[in-house]
């Protein structure tokens, strides 16, 4: 932003005696309570709002010193926008005790967490095989225990996120189902993009316009929406063989097991900027499961549950942060593990699929958290 020249209230009403002073040609009263004082302040209380409203201009009339509205205003005149906040969602399996009659879990039927502070919605899946359109809802027969269903938050953001195990709670009655719960931690939540984010993004955005280039492509993948990755491999096919002017992207939406509506988007997206005559596939990530487990020794005054409880959060988060081709670095965890909690006194025994190695992955590949053990 352009220097700006500004006065405070007390210097302008300064300034103003001092000016006057030195024109008077008889002694002038600036006490307080006199004409000139009064016309002073009343002077240097309008510049003092005029310096403010200068200002303001000034900061929004430019993308760096903009901020929420104003940079999305500012944004919006080159089409280009902020991503929204994303839903998490995953799987939750409804079961029962006695499976000796049918039952329909509903579209929209609603779970929550054990303490109720997050609520999910069950959504329609028609790749589901047990999705049932005329019943409106999901069938588990006669005989079966159980069924995993698709639910999603519904507030957007990473306040949806949840551990294992977290969802317990049938918000609402569904007939002849006793339990519910979520086999595995939803991680897909994020919050919408932040104004440092979205002026980076900005910047990529610009720069790729060129077209035709890495930075395009790769851009035009991660403006799909918040937590969006991809990783570009040229000149070969996925399986390998050397395939000049071919190339292929691994796009993941930020969950790792991204949905068809997603890869299609990916795919229209790169075919927006990609070179003519230059061919190009989109595929999934490749999930490596981490199971992680580990002994804890709680300090005194410290409850012992919620503190490995708070380890498995912490150890579950930094997994989901990890994106295309990032290795999960064994000793990593052990660190995670004491920041979670100062009651952490030590940490033993800890593997990470079953052994003490890192988990590498490569360009397909994401690690993804599977079960945390924290004993």
């Amino acid at each position: 932003m352009p220097s700006v020249n500004s006065k405070s209230f007390t210097q302008l009403v300064t300034d103003f005696a001092t000016s006057v002073q030195a024109r008077s040609t008889a002694l002038a009263d600036f006490t307080v309570g006199s004409v000139l004082r009064a016309l002073s302040e009343t002077a240097a209380s309008v510049v003092v709002w005029l310096e403010g409203l200068i200002l303001l201009l000034l900061a929004t009339t430019r993308a760096a010193t903009s901020n929420g509205p104003d940079l999305d205003t500012w944004m919006a005149d080159f089409d280009f926008y902020r991503l929204n906040a994303a839903f998490a969602g995953g799987l939750v399996s409804f079961a029962r005790f006695t499976p000796t009659m049918q039952a329909v879990v509903p579209i929209n039927a609603l779970v929550q967490t054990t303490d109720g502070s997050l609520r999910y919605v069950v959504v329609i899946d028609t790749t589901n095989s047990a999705y049932s359109a005329p019943l409106g809802g999901y069938v588990i027969p006669a005989g079966t225990a159980s069924l995993n269903v698709p639910v999603t938050a519904l507030v957007a953001g990473a306040a949806g996120n949840a551990v294992a195990n977290s969802i317990t709670v049938l918000a609402q009655a569904v007939q002849y189902i006793d339990t519910v719960t979520n086999p595995s931690a939803f991680t897909s939540g994020a919050d919408a993009e932040t104004d440092p984010a979205f002026r980076t993004r900005f910047v990529a955005y610009i720069a790729s316009l060129s077209r035709a280039t890495k930075a395009a492509i790769l851009s035009a993948v991660l403006s799909l929406k918040v937590g969006a990755s991809a990783s570009l491999v040229e000149n070969a096919d996925y399986n390998g063989t050397y395939h000049p002017g071919f190339f292929y992207a691994v796009a993941d939406d930020g969950s790792g097991t991204p949905g068809s509506t997603f890869l299609a988007s990916a795919a229209n997206a790169i075919d927006a900027v990609r070179p003519f005559t230059v061919g190009f596939a989109v595929f999934s990530p490749v999930v490596v499961t981490a199971n992680v487990a580990m002994a804890a020794a709680i300090a005194a005054g410290y409850d012992p549950v919620a503190t490995k409880s708070l380890i498995q959060t912490n150890v579950l988060a930094y997994i989901a942060s990890l994106t295309l081709g990032q290795t999960l670095t064994y000793t990593r965890l052990a660190q995670v593990a004491y920041d979670a909690s100062p009651g952490v006194t030590n940490i033993t025994g800890l593997t990470l699929n079953g052994g003490t190695a890192d988990i590498a992955a490569t360009a397909k590949q994401r690690v993804l958290g599977g079960t945390v053990t924290v004993s």
